[in-house]
């Protein structure tokens, strides 16, 4: 039997390019497609302004796909978690609590890099791996499979014969439509901006969460930006209030959240683009079907809280390497992915909800429920071994 390829993904995302760099890097024939070329350049019409906190054991990913040392001299270290309640009559911190990487680590929870230079590596590393097909502006339109092999047909006309199909294709996956498998979502009524900021206080490693009403207002260390501290900012809020800040004048728009950042490195100057996208909870009823696999936001969907959404995305590469790895011979066959469905569903429920919770205790309006959000952090932060315990989870220890 001729297969075009061992593993089709379909997606190319940051998941699915670091999927088609880490699976081309051990040796397996990789085919990548994506409807839509990926923006690699800052300045870009399209370009994705977010940024990704890659926490350590991310990291070990990105080594075993060759891409960590052109990465490393752009990251910026997640050394502190803070977390500040400012759920008072006026946005100043009343609760601030901090988690220190080094008490359970001599390495940062994580480093911090912008999605378009991910992508550019990204795409960088798979020019040089002569097993690895990328192809942008190619899309998937079906999916049929058998025991033994599966064939996905493409925008382009092609039809690709594989052994395992990887679905890394966002949160309307075609493969997982095409497959079949249900989805449980929950809407909040949220969107999230994202956008880049400098100040003129340094952020010292710290990424800070600013919790009042709304949902979450959080700050991520970047690289200094033209001789100046600079952060990354997702600020989660109601959907109408949030899209009517995407184009409000710039000066009013530098008063707000510079007063919703209760002014904690300063006054915030806007220096990128603002982005909006809405925030769901969602995640699949299985994560594989007959010679498929769903990983990243196929599989998962959640709030951008504690940095988890590409990082259990990244958990998902790793296991399904892992067991691709272990034995070639039986790629994706259906023990492979039976394995790999009980190996991560429970991780992937446990997280989706606890962070379905830190969303909706975020958005709290009513002076009693924030009053609870406030005692909560607190007791929850004077106990050490639950304060332990939430950072390692936070790293993805169980």
């Amino acid at each position: 039997m001729a297969f075009d390829c061992d593993i089709l993904i379909s997606g190319g995302g940051i998941a699915g390019l670091t999927a088609a760099a880490a699976f081309g890097t051990a040796g397996f024939d990789v085919i990548c497609v994506d409807p839509a070329p990926p923006v690699v350049e800052k300045d870009a019409q399209g370009a994705d302004m977010r940024t990704t906190a890659f926490l350590q054991p991310a990291r070990r990913v990105l080594e075993a796909a060759e891409i960590w040392p052109a990465l490393a001299p752009h990251a910026a270290p997640l050394q502190i978690m803070r977390i500040v309640d400012a759920g008072g009559e006026v946005a100043e911190p009343r609760v601030t609590r901090e988690f220190d990487a080094s008490d359970i680590s001599d390495q940062p929870f994580g480093w911090n890099f912008p999605n378009w230079l991910l992508r550019r590596e990204l795409v960088a590393r798979l020019d040089d791996l002569p097993n690895v097909d990328f192809r942008p502006g190619t899309g998937t339109t079906s999916l049929f499979t058998r025991t033994a092999e599966a064939r996905v047909g493409l925008t382009d006309g092609s039809r690709i014969r594989c052994k395992l199909v990887v679905a890394a294709d966002g949160r309307a996956s075609p493969m997982r439509e095409a497959a079949g498998i249900s989805v449980s979502t929950r809407r909040y009524g949220q969107k999230a901006l994202a956008f880049a900021v400098t100040h003129p206080i340094p952020h010292e490693n710290v990424s800070t969460e600013v919790h009042r009403t709304g949902g979450p207002f959080t700050l991520v260390p970047l690289p200094d930006l033209d001789g100046m501290p600079s952060s990354a900012v997702v600020w989660m809020d109601d959907g109408p209030l949030t899209v009517a800040r995407a184009s409000s004048d710039i000066a009013s728009f530098e008063a707000e959240m510079s007063e919703r950042s209760c002014h904690l490195f300063g006054p915030l100057s806007l220096a990128s683009p603002r982005n909006v996208w809405p925030i769901i909870n969602q995640h699949a009823d299985r994560l594989c079907g007959e010679r498929l696999a769903l990983i990243a936001e196929a599989a998962h969907v959640v709030p951008p809280i504690g940095a988890q959404g590409l990082n259990m995305s990244l958990n998902d590469l790793a296991c399904l390497l892992d067991l691709a790895v272990a034995h070639p011979e039986t790629l994706g066959d259906s023990a492979m992915l039976e394995k790999y469905h009980k190996a991560r569903y429970a991780d992937i429920q446990l997280r989706v909800r606890g962070i379905d919770l830190l969303n909706r205790a975020s958005q709290a309006s009513s002076p009693l429920a924030r009053d609870a959000r406030a005692a909560g952090l607190n007791a929850l932060y004077a106990m050490p071994q639950v304060r332990k315990m939430l950072m390692q989870m936070g790293l993805g220890v169980r």
